[in-house]
């Protein structure tokens, strides 16, 4: 049985062979179509803000990849492809890496081990996830909330820009067609 992932994408350093971090993702798809995944979509690569102490900007995208493997058998390779880019594991959380391969979503639903949390637990916070994501996956549907994934990057989008409500009194009074201050 073949399963759809949705696959964020994200490099922060330059490769030796490869270049700069958007020609690091163009070559991370090329592995992973040149595995036994095959690449269905990806989406343009965008430049976001670092998350965390790393100080550099980081490349991101997204790609809906097709294959047998059940999910821990696509993380294993995901790593490994990580692993062949030069990223190392060990350290300080959130710091600067060459590849970042994560798994958003599949088709299967839910899952939950010890090493892998499906749909990722942080997707929903990120711009740079859901941006790249809602090009290629839009009708995808997270399936704890039920939102699209369009829906759920209209929501984080739309969120950073509303308006600061106004006060209290000036909310809540407004002038009748008389000139008197209505309470509503």
């Amino acid at each position: 049985m073949t399963h759809r992932y949705l696959i964020a994408l994200g490099s922060n350093m330059a490769h030796p062979r490869h270049g700069p971090p958007p020609a690091v993702l163009r070559a991370a798809l090329v592995a992973l179509e040149t595995s036994d995944l095959r690449v269905i979509a990806s989406a343009p690569i965008i430049a976001s803000a670092p998350v965390g102490p790393s100080l550099r900007r980081y490349a991101n995208g997204a790609a809906v990849i097709e294959t047998v493997r059940p999910p821990l058998a696509l993380l294993d390779q995901l790593q490994a492809i990580e692993a062949a880019f030069g990223r190392n594991r060990r350290g300080q959380r959130w710091r600067a890496r060459t590849l970042d391969l994560d798994i958003v979503l599949w088709d299967g639903g839910a899952f939950c081990d010890a090493r892998l949390t499906v749909p990722h637990r942080e997707y929903r916070n990120r711009t740079f996830v859901l941006g790249p994501a809602a090009r290629i996956a839009r009708d995808w549907r997270d399936p704890l909330t039920c939102l699209c994934v369009k829906h759920a990057h209209a929501r984080l989008t739309r969120r950073a820009r509303l308006p600061k409500a106004p006060p209290p009194h000036d909310a809540c009074r407004a002038h009748s067609s008389v000139g008197r201050a209505t309470d509503f």
